[in-house]
C-alpha cells in the first residue's frame, strides 16, 4: 500500500470512528457502559473472525500477546470515553481526547531523547489552537470531572498510537487489529460481569445503535487503523486524529442538536490546516516516517 493510500484509508477510518461518540452517547441512554462496549466489540470480533478465519488459524503467542496489549490500551480509552460522555457533549469529549495530537510528538521526543522537529511542533500547535476554539464556549473554557477523564484518556490514546506504530510493523496489521477488537470486548465483558448486569440489546433502536458501532465504527474503524498506520508514522497519525473532533462536532450537531459556533467553525479550519501543513514543509514528513518505522 502506498503512503497516500494509507493516509486516505486512515482518514476514512478516523471519520468512521468519530461517529462512535454520537452512537455511544445515544446508547448510554438505555444501556450501561461496559455492557455496551462488550456487546459492540464482541459482535464485531465474531463478524471479523467469520470473514478472516483463515488469517486467525495460525496466530502465534507473541501476536496474541500484542493484540491483548493493544486491546487493553483501547479498553482504557473506551472506558474513559464512555464515562466522560455521561456528563460532557460528544463533540467536546472527542476534542479533549484528541489532545493526543500534542502528547504523541512530546512522548516520541522523550523516548528518543531529542526535541521534536519544528514542523511537527508547528502542526501540533495549529491543531491544538483549533481544538481549543472548538472546545471553548463563548470564549470561556470550563473543565469538570468528565473533561478531566477525557484529558487522561488523551494521554492513554497517545500511548496507544505509539504502541500501535511499533507493533504494526512487526505483525500482520489486520490480524493485530482483529485481535485488538476481540480482547477489548473480552475486557469489557469482565467489567460488565463485575460491576453491571450484562444483557443483550432489547429494542430495535438499541440493536441499530449496537450494529452501527460494531460494523462501521469497530469492524471498519478499529480493525483497519493498524493496517493504515503500518504505512505511515505515529506523528502523522496523531495529526490525522484531528479529523475526529471536527466530524464528531458535525455529527453531534446533526444528530444530537449540539451547537456549532463561529469559533468552532474556525477551529475546524485550523484542524484541517494542521493536517495539510506537513505536505507544504519539505523534508519533515520524510524524516517523520523514518523515525516512526522502528
Amino acid at each position: 500500500m502506498s503512503e497516500k493510500r494509507a493516509e486516505l484509508l486512515l482518514a476514512c477510518v478516523i471519520i468512521a470512528r468519530s461517529t462512535s461518540f454520537v452512537f455511544n452517547k445515544l446508547g448510554l441512554g438505555t444501556m450501561t457502559a461496559f455492557n455496551l462496549l462488550a456487546v459492540r466489540f464482541l459482535l464485531a470480533f465474531a463478524l471479523l473472525a467469520l470473514v478472516f478465519y483463515r488469517k486467525l488459524r495460525h496466530v502465534g503467542r507473541r501476536t496474541l500477546l500484542r493484540g491483548a496489549l493493544l486491546g487493553g490500551l483501547f479498553f482504557l480509552i473506551m472506558s474513559g470515553e464512555m464515562f466522560s460522555l455521561r456528563t460532557v457533549d460528544s463533540g467536546t469529549v472527542s476534542l479533549l481526547e484528541n489532545m493526543a495530537i500534542l502528547f504523541v510528538p512530546l512522548l516520541e521526543s522523550a523516548i528518543s531523547r531529542r526535541l521534536p522537529r519544528p514542523a511537527t511542533l508547528l502542526s501540533a500547535a495549529v491543531a491544538l489552537v483549533g481544538v481549543a476554539l472548538l472546545t471553548s464556549a463563548g470564549g470561556a473554557f470550563r473543565i469538570g470531572v468528565g473533561a478531566c477523564i477525557a484529558l487522561c484518556t488523551a494521554l492513554v490514546y497517545a500511548c496507544a498510537i505509539i504502541t500501535t506504530d511499533r507493533l504494526s510493523h512487526r505483525d500482520d496489521a489486520l490480524v493485530l487489529g482483529i485481535l485488538q477488537v476481540g480482547f477489548l470486548g473480552f475486557y469489557a465483558l469482565i467489567g460488565a460481569l463485575l460491576f453491571e448486569s450484562p444483557r443483550l440489546p432489547q429494542t430495535g433502536s438499541e440493536w441499530g445503535i449496537v450494529l452501527m458501532l460494531a460494523i462501521v465504527c469497530t469492524g471498519f474503524g478499529y480493525t483497519l487503523q493498524p493496517v493504515a498506520q503500518s504505512h505511515t508514522s505515529a506523528q502523522r497519525v496523531s495529526l490525522f486524529c484531528a479529523l475526529s473532533p471536527m466530524f464528531a462536532a458535525i455529527f453531534g450537531a446533526l444528530l444530537l442538536k449540539e451547537k456549532i459556533t463561529v469559533w468552532s467553525g474556525l477551529g475546524m479550519l485550523l484542524i484541517l490546516g494542521s493536517i495539510l501543513l506537513p505536505h507544504f514543509l519539505k523534508g519533515d514528513k520524510r524524516h517523520d516516517i523514518q523515525d516512526g518505522s522502528v
